[in-house]
Order: C-alpha cells, then sequence, then structure tokens
C-alpha cells in the first residue's frame, strides 16, 4: 500500500486547539477520500456497486456527530443506515510507516489516516 501525501488544511496552528486541528484533518479526509486510504470491510466489499457508493457518500456526507459517538470531538467515528442494516465507518491514525499508532495526529507530516467502512455487525 503506498503512502498517500500528507492532508493540508488550512489553519491558523495559533490559533486553534489540537483537538479542532485533528477534527478538520478528520473532516478534511473524509469528505474528500483524499490523503490517506480508505477500506471496506467485506461485508461492504461485497455488496453491490449502487449501495458500496451509497455507503462513501454517506461517509462524505456525514454530519450527525454527539457526544456518544463522538465524546472526544474529533469527529473520528460515525453510523448510519444503509439498506436497513446499521453501518459504521472509523477514521484511525498511524504512523508514516504504518508501523503504529501517529505520534501526533494533529501533524499531517507525520499521520497517515485510515477510514474503514463497515458493517456494524462486523465491529
Amino acid at each position: 500500500m503506498s503512502r498517500p501525501a500528507p492532508i493540508s488544511v488550512e489553519a491558523d496552528p495559533a490559533s486553534t486547539t489540537r483537538t479542532d486541528r485533528v477534527r478538520a484533518l478528520n473532516d478534511a479526509f473524509r469528505q474528500s477520500f483524499a490523503g490517506g486510504h480508505v477500506m471496506l470491510s467485506r461485508g461492504i466489499a461485497t455488496l453491490p456497486a449502487a449501495l458500496r457508493h451509497e455507503a462513501e457518500a454517506s461517509v462524505k456526507s456525514f454530519q450527525a456527530f454527539a457526544a456518544a459517538g463522538d465524546p472526544y470531538g474529533e469527529h473520528d467515528f460515525g453510523a448510519f443506515d444503509l439498506a436497513r442494516q446499521r453501518c459504521f465507518w472509523k477514521i484511525d491514525t498511524y504512523d508514516r510507516a504504518m508501523v503504529g499508532h501517529s505520534p501526533d495526529p494533529a501533524n499531517p507530516a507525520v499521520t497517515v489516516r485510515i477510514l474503514t467502512i463497515m458493517l456494524a455487525e462486523e465491529y
């Protein structure tokens, strides 16, 4: 798997908190699927193409963040319904070598984002 170019988000680091920066980077990646990797679980990958595209569109347009599913305000998890099935998406952050967790998810120069879309039953 090739390593994507770091995500670029226009923000003044001096005027934003670490959480604000992580949230902005997660939102930019989730809304575009650029600057990271998108993985589909087996349950999503085996759906008809039209439903896979609908799942991807649901993730990109997701705005229903609530404290229960986003307790740290980082916009790294969401749930939606697709063809009467509950689905989840999750963003995880890794170091650039993709060996372990990112040392600083607020810094795109040292972080690779992986977004996984899955059926809730696969979580």
